[in-house]
């Protein structure tokens, strides 16, 4: 009920926006698509090689990880992979393949911590010294719910 709640605020805002300003519906459009996909991803194209196998659908736990490993991701071009590692001493350890752009403004470096928070839509990364989020792993629901479509009005 609250997911059904949500996509018809977002329906509604985005119908209004439209309406109100036709002239820049191409901008706005083209802004949000751009922004939401430099900084979200879904967990299935975005995290990977947990070490915590036993429960799949939960693959990461919230807390700080410290980055052990950052790099380019195999086969996904603009993508920077980071290896994660649980900080409080865990053997949780995986791997999370983050857009360019959304590190474009502050990279995320070996060695940094990394505060990883669990929302009802999926993970958000942040940095741990001013708690900034820099990427949101989104259910894989979610993320495609969110995808750009065209409409004819």
């Amino acid at each position: 009920m609250t997911i059904s709640i949500l996509r018809r605020a977002l329906f509604l805002t985005s119908l209004a926006a439209a309406c109100a300003a036709p002239a820049f519906a191409d901008s706005v459009a083209s802004s949000a698509s751009s922004a939401g996909s430099a900084s979200s991803g879904s967990i299935s194209d975005s995290i990977g090689g947990s070490s915590n196998s036993s429960n799949k659908d939960k693959r990461v736990a919230a807390g700080e990880y410290r980055v052990i490993e950052v790099a380019q991701a195999p086969a996904k071009p603009d993508t920077t992979r980071m290896t994660l590692r649980a900080a409080g001493g865990g053997a949780q350890e995986f791997t999370l393949d983050v857009p360019n752009r959304a590190l474009a403004q502050r990279g995320v470096h070996t060695g940094e911590l990394v505060q990883v928070n669990e929302r009802v839509y999926g993970y958000e990364f942040a940095y741990v010294d001013g708690k900034q989020p820099f990427f949101l792993a989104l259910q894989d629901g979610w993320y495609r719910d969110l995808a750009s479509r065209q409409v004819t009005i």
